[in-house]
Parts: C-alpha cells; structure tokens; sequence
C-alpha cells in the first residue's frame, strides 16, 4: 500500500514539474544575460522533484562502465579543446587525474547539475578534472553567446572549473572532435553511446582509458560517479 502511495505521489510531482515547465517555457524572455530568466529560475528549484521522478521511473539513469579497461586506438590527449576564454588546450595536461567531461546547457531541466559539479570538483580539486561542454543540440537549450554562458555559470553557480566554447556533441559532421572519440569505438577502443541529453557525463581514467557513461540522471555527486572517480585502477 505505502509503495502504491508512493508511486502516486511521485506521478502527481512528475505532472506538477511538467506543468510548471510547460509554462516556464511559454514565458517570453530576451537574449540570455547573466541573471537567470524565469524559466531558469523555476526550473532550478525544481530540480531535485526532476531527479527524483527521473530516478523512480527509470529515466535518464543508464550507467554503461567498461569492465576491460580497453586501450583506445588514439589518444584522447592531444584533441585540441578551445575554452570560451579563446585559450586552446588539450587533455595531456591532466594526465594522471581522472577527468569528468559533461556536455552542458543554461536552459534544462538539469541545470542544476551546474551546482552540483562545482561541489564535486570544490570536493576533490588536485585529484580530478570536470571540464563542460556548452551544446545547444537538445531542444536548443543553450542559445546564448559563449560570453553569456561563462558569465551565466560563474554568477548563478560559481563555477570556477574549465568550461570549452560551444560546439556540438551529437554525431554527424559538426561534431566536436572530443565527442568523436567518446562515441567512436575505433578511436576510444569500446563505447559507440553519444550523448543521450543535456548533461551526460563521460569519465576518463587517469591512463587516458574511457572508462564510463552516465545518463544525464545522474547525478554527479551520486555513488555512481563518485565510486568511479575515486576508485584505483
């Protein structure tokens, strides 16, 4: 009975978040600045009810983990990556650290995830690197200048790791040549999954090895993600 009450409950939240996302994106809004719109606002409180309707029913919550630790057939460390501050990197600066990469966007459901990163990577700075990935590929949630987007993350979050200029994720030709490699086996050795949504996470181990997936459900403070950062290869 507790169970059948329970599920009930969590179908009337999932209606009340789908209603009042439904009229968050009605409200008409300008070009996006460094404050949050109304839309984002809302949606990030409600945040939490999202991850607990998504995690009860199943939703957006795969983990695909690598149990061969397969050799890519190239190397992850030497793809350029430009930031939104115009510098140009490459990964082989982290090499020996485990590297958490999550496409991103200013206007989802999982925004919130943005908070949740920064408390991860505040958590185990030296230990780890978060590096995100700005897209507007899902439902063009991530329409604003990469200008906006630093400034967006920085004041209505405190983000403070490296975030890279916008691209995209998805495959096809304009793919960003790091998420080639994340879902192209001849390049990783393994995985073929492409970002599922806005904030997928991809987890490179400390020898340059993809070693996971997770769903956008995920979250980044959760056991999953914190077992397979922390964990000794």
């Amino acid at each position: 009975m507790r169970k059948r009450l329970n599920a009930i409950y969590i179908i009337i939240l999932a209606g009340l978040v789908m209603i009042i996302y439904a009229c968050a994106c009605s409200t008409s809004s300008k070009t996006q600045t460094r404050n949050m719109s109304t839309r984002q606002t809302m949606l990030k409180a409600f945040y939490p009810v999202l991850t607990k309707v998504t995690r009860f029913f199943g939703v957006n919550n795969r983990k695909i983990i690598s149990t061969k630790a397969e050799q890519p057939h190239t190397s992850i460390y030497e793809i350029p990556i430009v930031l939104n501050s115009g510098d140009t990197i490459t990964l082989s600066q982290w090499k020996g650290k485990k590297i958490l990469i999550v496409n991103t966007a200013s206007d989802c459901g999982y925004t919130g995830q943005y908070e949740e990163l920064q408390s991860l990577y505040d958590q185990q700075k030296g230990k780890i690197m978060i590096i995100g990935f700005p897209a507007n590929d899902f439902k063009k949630q991530e329409k604003a200048s990469d200008q906006d987007i630093a400034a967006f993350c920085k004041k209505n979050y405190g983000v403070s790791f490296p975030i890279a200029m916008k691209a995209s994720v998805i495959k096809g030709n304009d793919q960003h040549p790091l998420y080639k490699w994340l879902s192209t086996p001849d390049q990783n050795g393994w995985n073929t999954e492409a970002p599922a949504w806005n904030f997928s996470k991809y987890i490179i181990d400390e020898q340059g090895k993809l070693s996971s997936y997770f769903d956008p459900g995920v979250s980044p403070v959760g056991d999953d993600i914190l077992n397979e950062l922390t964990k000794s290869l």
